[in-house]
């Protein structure tokens, strides 16, 4: 934990910002609950996972001592199993699937915190939103009172140099500045979910506010 957050110092002085406006997300989906349980103890605060059913013993072991966030591609028949149990959504993609989020969250009388995940990139292999949809999803979104957009999400493509994701992280944040300044959602967005264990320098300096780690922070299974 200590060296990841030395790098993420180093990175924000590089760039002329803050650490603490960077948040790391634990993602702890390939460890046991034993394992995460111990990255809890040593720090960690914020836990990411991908499928309920192998998240359950973590959240049942750990709820109340971390803040779970959903970072999968959701289903819409999914959302009753996420909904009501993690903290925040990472991959809000499709029209269909708020409408699910939003009946579930009414049925529960809760307002759930999502972002918008976005397919900066354009490659066919990743979910997420394509940018020039943005201004008309977060539209259809004033009408849902019970998702609060909080930020935008993307994954960079698998580069051998993490220099190569800067334009995929940069081309984030001008489509979060360019979403605020038209007042396209209820309350302007601060949030971005974008770097993991590979690139995640990068994208602290082009603005991440959440970096999403896994190998670099929890390590293997064998190794905690």
């Amino acid at each position: 934990m200590r060296d990841v957050e030395r790098r993420i110092v180093e990175a924000c002085e590089r760039s002329g910002r803050s650490p603490g406006g960077v948040n790391v997300l634990a993602v702890t989906k390939y460890v046991s609950a034993a394992a995460a349980a111990n990255a809890v103890a040593h720090g960690v605060r914020h836990i990411g996972e991908n499928r309920w059913p192998d998240s359950e013993e973590k959240w049942r072991l750990l709820h109340g001592q971390a803040v779970f966030h959903f970072i999968g591609s959701l289903q819409t028949r999914k959302v009753k199993d996420v909904v009501g149990r993690f903290d925040y959504i990472h991959s809000l993609d499709r029209l269909p699937l708020a409408e699910e989020i939003q009946k579930r969250a009414e049925a529960l009388d809760l307002t759930v915190s999502c972002f918008i995940q976005v397919n900066v990139s354009g490659e066919s292999s990743k979910h997420g939103l394509a940018p020039e949809e943005l201004p008309g999803f977060a539209a259809a979104l004033r009408g849902m009172d019970r998702i609060r957009p909080v930020g935008l999400m993307t994954m960079a493509p698998l580069a051998a140099v993490p220099e190569d994701a800067r334009p995929v992280f940069r081309r984030l944040r001008q489509w979060r500045d360019e979403l605020n300044e038209s007042g396209a959602f209820r309350e302007p967005i601060r949030e971005l979910s974008m770097g993991m264990s590979g690139d995640f320098e990068v994208a602290v300096e082009e603005g991440a506010t959440w970096v999403r780690l896994g190998s670099v922070l929890i390590g293997k299974e064998e190794d905690i």
